[in-house]
């Protein structure tokens, strides 16, 4: 347990340790994301300046709370780079604190909140061979897990024999290698990955994947890959705002009638209900706002009453189809 009172674990059998609440970096590293109520939060203050004060002020917070796994991206944005200088600024021990990053996609926006586009997926193992050098110029030793960012059953990543060595050969210089799937067929993915060997070893050692209470498709996979002793992290467990205040629809009813019930917030319970899952190491927070963090942080708390939580799971096409709705703001 480290000294702000939150559990420390170990990630799977990776030996990296992590805190049950992570921060995750994909709000706080560019300026338009598809978080609901963005534009609440952020106001027009998106400058360089800006989001790396506000990303610089959110890792100190999550610091002192005691979160010691941060999540970031290629694609995040700038999200690296301030993460790089926030790490030179407060000098911290190599160990102190564990760092996931991804490859696969890039940033294309040029920080305009208007771009057509916003980032460009290539899982070919060109790109993993200059993101990761990219990503080492940011963070050096400091990184301690690659991902790739998204792998799915159309990609082909996973039958790609030039980017599985070369993710054997990152494992074997000892960077811990994993995998972070989206979509309705993450589960799919998920046991693929675990039947996947290169040169008569899998390189895999942990995954990412969305799980929460309107998506909860992933989970006997999930519990798979924890049997096997990967290390599991959660994203999206606030369904990118929609198990928040901000949310919309009947599946708040429930949800916001429980949280009064037991005196706590809507995105606490939600966060809650995948720590509570036994095969959960780490469930990211997204908060871009010392409120929100503080508000998440109660989750910890409420994940160990163990209670029954709401049953307002969606169609899991039908919550693929609303999350690809989703504006960039």
């Amino acid at each position: 347990m480290n000294h702000s009172g939150m559990p420390s674990r170990s990630l799977g059998s990776t030996g990296l340790l992590v805190s049950p609440l992570g921060l995750g970096l994909a709000a706080l590293g560019r300026p338009a994301y598809i978080n609901l109520g963005r534009s609440e939060d952020f106001g027009h203050q998106r400058s360089v300046a800006d989001l790396q004060r506000r990303c610089h002020d959110m890792l100190n917070a999550a610091y002192a709370a005691g979160i010691r796994y941060v999540d970031a991206a290629r694609s995040y944005g700038m999200a690296e780079a301030f993460l790089g200088t926030w790490l030179s600024d407060r000098n911290l021990p190599d160990d102190a604190i564990t760092i996931g990053s991804k490859w696969g996609y890039s940033y294309v926006g040029a920080w305009r909140l208007d771009a057509s586009v916003h980032e460009v997926k290539d899982l070919s193992v060109d790109t993993l061979r200059r993101q990761i050098a990219e990503s080492r110029a940011l963070l050096g030793n400091r990184l301690h897990l690659y991902q790739i960012h998204s792998a799915t059953v159309e990609s082909g990543v996973l039958d790609d024999v030039a980017v599985l060595r070369e993710l054997h050969h990152l494992r074997s210089g000892g960077l811990v290698i994993g995998l972070t799937v989206s979509g309705p067929k993450q589960a799919e993915v998920i046991r693929q990955a675990l039947r996947t060997t290169i040169d008569g070893r899998n390189p895999f050692q942990v995954v990412q994947a969305t799980w929460n209470l309107l998506e909860g498709s992933a989970g006997a996979a999930l519990a798979d890959a924890k049997a096997a002793g990967w290390g599991v992290i959660i994203k999206e467990a606030l369904a990118n705002g929609r198990l928040t205040d901000r949310g919309e629809g009947e599946h708040l009813t429930e949800l916001k009638g429980e949280a009064v019930a037991r005196g706590t917030t809507v995105d606490a319970l939600a966060l809650a209900a995948a720590l509570s899952q036994p095969w959960a190491d780490v469930v990211l927070s997204g908060a871009v706002t010392a409120e929100q963090l503080n508000s998440n942080v109660k989750s910890i708390g409420l994940a160990r009453e163990a209670a029954d939580w709401p049953a307002i799971a969606e169609p899991t096409a039908e919550y693929w189809a609303r999350r690809s709705a989703l504006a960039w703001q």
